[in-house]
């Protein structure tokens, strides 16, 4: 259970490190950069994925569609968790399993079972929950919620796409090595871009947080497969624990470590969200 806690805990810092970031005065958009340049290597070294099953057609399609939609989505989390806050923030993230659950349904041809049902019913209620402003809580409006919004829907996105690129025959890592450096490439094209026209300039403390960003990054990738490697007899059990883990280690980060405010609506929303996860990792398999 120790990776699964180690996967958790690299997820809890990713958030971490980006609501920390605008009080260090850092560039998220360069540390995403250097993000997927850490997580590219990392995976070629540690992972080194067999890339003999690339072919083209609609599959570089889909890589591609990956690697606009993986950095852009990290700054979108970036956004949710200045704004929003981490609890909010990683809740939202974790409950877009509902929507890849819906894709399941309704694309891939998954049995929609009674129990996955009811999860994704409580799932539901949780992230109208999640969405609501605490009293007090900043913002008002759209800037106070769509960062969520955009969180839950893009990584059920990037699930859905995954799902499509590994049903082509490709292996999962494979297809993040692929994903991984075609964003690392397109992100330092417009690093360029934009300190060509004076909008930023490079710095040596944006590279090292952006290199930690893709430490942490791969982290919770790396350990959350070596748990499922170490428990191949019991996959809900690894995925259940993993997204149970970051909900209340982000909770707890969040409140304690920052002082984020949660209304009775988000801390009843949280104990939903985990009761969902339970629910559609145990619900029986068809």
């Amino acid at each position: 259970m120790h990776l699964i806690l180690l996967s958790a805990l690299c997820s809890v810092l990713v958030s971490v490190l980006l609501k920390l970031a605008p009080r260090g005065r850092l560039d998220v958009a360069q540390m995403v950069t250097w993000n997927y340049l850490a997580a590219a290597v990392l995976c070629a070294l540690l992972l080194r994925p067999g890339l003999g099953g690339l072919r083209g057609g609609a599959q570089w399609l889909v890589l591609l569609a990956l690697a606009v939609l993986l950095p852009t989505l990290f700054l979108v989390l970036a956004a949710a968790v200045r704004q929003a806050g981490i609890v909010r923030t990683d809740v939202a993230q974790r409950l877009s399993l509902l929507l890849s659950l819906v894709a399941a349904f309704t694309v891939f041809g998954e049995q929609a079972g009674g129990i996955k049902l009811a999860g994704l019913a409580l799932g539901l209620i949780a992230v109208a929950g999640i969405v609501m402003r605490p009293a007090n809580g900043g913002a008002t409006g759209p800037g106070a919620w769509l960062p969520l919004l955009l969180v839950w829907v893009g990584f059920a996105v990037v699930d859905v796409l995954l799902k499509l690129v590994a049903q082509s025959g490709t292996p999962s890592m494979a297809s993040l090595q692929v994903a991984f450096v075609l964003a690392f490439v397109l992100m330092l094209g417009w690093q360029i871009s934009r300190h060509l026209r004076g909008a930023s300039r490079f710095g040596m403390t944006n590279l090292g947080a952006g290199l930690l960003l893709g430490l942490l990054n791969f982290g919770n990738i790396v350990f959350y497969v070596r748990a499922h490697q170490a428990l191949p007899d019991s996959p809900a059990v690894v995925f259940a624990a993993m997204n149970i883990g970051v909900v209340v280690l982000g909770t707890l980060v969040g409140v304690l470590a920052f002082g984020e405010k949660t209304s009775r609506w988000n801390r009843a929303a949280i104990v939903l969200a985990i009761l969902a996860i339970a629910l559609i990792a145990y619900a029986p398999r068809p």
